[in-house]
């Protein structure tokens, strides 16, 4: 029998769905399980986008453009000025979903061989996008006791090579929840304009920043211009992963143009996602508003609730939906494993026609590219309603008890 790929044997499990067969298996054993492991919105989808996708009456679902229908490029320039981001629709190439823009702009900016650099713990399919485009990841460590904010400059002139190509940044960040600063872009402006790199920029979470300080998109640092590119995508701002539709923004025409060639192979994104998107954008304020106050209040519960818990530590996420905590356990994948293959909790409060309840987390060292770190962390994403956040707290509570007893 022939064998695999090295390239695919290279790309990682995925820390948020690899405990799935657990979860799975647990579910077969009648368990209430509360998912903390995966950024899946439950808050409905708005009623405008999916009255949109009711009413078409098209004959023919045809192939839309290679950059995506026109209609939804000239509504997201409108969208993008709201937050003084000044681009045209020629300067947006709608993708299918966030993940092909990432794997896209690695392809376009990057040689197999070539270096970029991120921040870690950092989005997990990030090494994934690299492995599928031959590129290597250097890593700048961030700190929980810091918050994980921005490392030092130092920090990365030391992962510099003459193989870099790019820095890659989330902000608001998955999976810490961290919200780079006017400061912290500034430092990382000057990097790239100093070795001519590029800045790619995941914004996915724009929507979600929960200080006062004014929003910052990498497209608005000056002098760089060129060398910015965006990622972004609809699917959290919305609650409509499932349409699978992304976004690549940037005033580099030579970047734009070498990633159409990767479009038009691959023909065009989803016609009917592209029509929802659409719909959702404008008249839908008051939607964002109330999604943003509903986040704000299960973040500040839920991490509150975390740091009640003796020897559980989580920053306070400034931005997204997610956190990474420590927790008072060696090994947190094992510890994950073990309260979806071992542990029961029924109390009072279990939910009726469950034998017991237990919480699915993503061990957070496969958020990390250097070995040995985020062992006993965990990332966990408060995208549940405040009732199942308060189940989860109390089940996890009562987890740490019985396994670490």
């Amino acid at each position: 029998m022939p064998g695999v790929s090295i390239r695919g044997i290279k790309v990682p499990a995925s820390p948020i769905r690899k405990l799935t067969p657990f979860a799975d298996d647990a579910k077969s054993r009648g368990m209430k399980v509360y998912h903390l492991n995966i950024g899946q919105p439950d808050l409905p989808t708005p009623k405008k986008a999916l009255d949109a996708l009711r009413r078409i009456d098209r004959t023919t679902l045809e192939y839309s453009p290679s950059n995506g229908i026109k209609p939804l490029r000239d509504t997201l320039t409108g969208y993008y000025a709201k937050f003084g981001i000044d681009v045209t629709e020629k300067e947006i190439i709608v993708t299918s979903g966030g993940s092909e823009a990432l794997l896209l702009t690695f392809m376009s900016c990057m040689d197999p061989g070539d270096e970029i650099i991120m921040t870690e713990p950092g989005y997990a399919n990030y090494i994934s996008f690299a492995v599928s485009a031959g590129v290597t990841i250097k890593t700048v460590t961030s700190k929980i006791e810091d918050g994980f904010a921005l490392p030092g400059v130092d920090d990365f002139e030391r992962a510099i090579t003459d193989r870099t190509k790019a820095i890659l940044i989330c902000n608001p960040n998955n999976p810490t929840g961290y919200l780079y600063s006017k400061e912290e872009l500034y430092r990382l402006r000057d990097i790239v304009k100093k070795h001519d790199l590029f800045l790619i920029s995941d914004e996915v979470y724009r929507e979600f920043r929960y200080t006062d300080e004014p929003y910052l998109s990498a497209l608005c640092l000056p002098e760089i211009e060129e060398n910015v590119i965006v990622v972004d995508s609809v699917s959290k701002r919305y609650s409509e992963c499932g349409i699978r539709v992304g976004m690549i923004v940037s005033h580099n025409s030579t970047f734009l143009g070498t990633v159409m060639k990767f479009c038009q192979a691959r023909l065009s994104p989803p016609l009917l996602g592209q029509i929802v998107a659409e719909a959702s954008i404008e008249g839908t304020e008051e939607y964002s508003r109330e999604c943003f106050e509903e986040y704000l209040g299960r973040r500040d519960f839920f991490i509150d609730g975390l740091n009640k818990i003796p020897g559980v530590f989580s920053p306070m996420p400034k931005g997204a939906f997610y956190t990474v905590a420590s927790l008072p356990v060696e090994d947190a994948e094992d510890f994950c494993k073990w309260c979806l293959s071992e542990f029961s909790y029924k109390g009072e409060g279990t939910p009726e026609g469950f034998s017991g309840e237990t919480v699915m987390m993503a061990p957070a060292a496969g958020f990390y590219s250097t070995p040995g770190l985020g062992k006993n962390q965990v990332r966990m994403a408060y995208v549940l309603k405040k009732d199942d956040l308060a189940r989860a707290l109390l089940v996890l509570e009562k987890a740490l008890e019985a396994y670490n007893g």
